[in-house]
């Protein structure tokens, strides 16, 4: 796949800043103590180490708004790998696996965990599908599954905002215009509305390739 200049997801200092500033001091406590225990005992222990265990207490501690950025940062405290990412994602809720698919950007460096991103597009969670299509998929998926990707946000209604590097992977493609025109053609002849994004994508996958000055 053609390198892709992918914006990075929110930094872990700006996570930690997030936290500090919005949370009470009880939730701050905790949340920083969660960090220390992870960073300490950052591999499994037992049935279920104690940072999966303060995954799943973050939004009662943290409150919903701010759960996600206090899961990312205990996995990345605890130096999860692609292996500890999946058994978080295929044993853990909703909300655990969105906050995975979150810390993707930051712990894997490679395709490895593609097959969470793919797991999350078969969806219809629209919150983890939102999730699945930030800048660890604009930069790993291939562009059979990034065009699909693409459909399935405007299929199930999550904003085309939310697909990273969606300007530089959807210029000039024929083929996702192509689907793009089928899928509005289909909506159109069953008397149900086009999406808004559709308009948007299609016109930045029918626009003429840029010529080097």
């Amino acid at each position: 796949m053609t390198h892709i200049a992918v914006a990075a997801a929110p930094s872990l200092g700006a996570l930690r800043e997030h936290l500090d500033t919005h949370l009470d001091p009880a939730a701050r406590r905790w949340y920083r103590q969660a960090l220390a225990e992870a960073a300490e005992h950052p591999g499994g222990h037992g049935p279920i180490s104690a940072w999966e265990l303060r995954l799943a207490e973050a939004g009662r501690r943290c409150g919903s708004r701010h759960a996600d950025a206090a899961r990312v940062l205990i996995l990345h405290a605890a130096r999860a790998d692609t292996a500890a990412l999946t058994h978080v994602y295929r044993q853990g809720t909703a909300d655990e696996r969105r906050a995975v698919l979150l810390a993707l950007p930051h712990l894997v460096p490679g395709p490895d965990a593609l097959p969470l991103t793919e797991d999350a597009l078969r969806t219809n969670d629209t919150r983890l599908i939102a999730a699945a299509v930030g800048p660890y998929a604009a930069r790993h998926l291939d562009t059979h599954g990034w065009r699909h990707a693409v459909l399935k946000c405007l299929f199930t209604g999550v904003p085309v905002d939310a697909v990273a590097a969606l300007d530089e992977r959807a210029h000039d493609d024929t083929e996702l215009a192509r689907m793009l025109s089928d899928f509005a053609a289909e909506r159109t002849a069953a008397d149900r509305p086009v999406p808004a994004g559709l308009h948007r994508v299609l016109a930045l996958a029918t626009a003429p390739s840029r010529k080097e000055s």
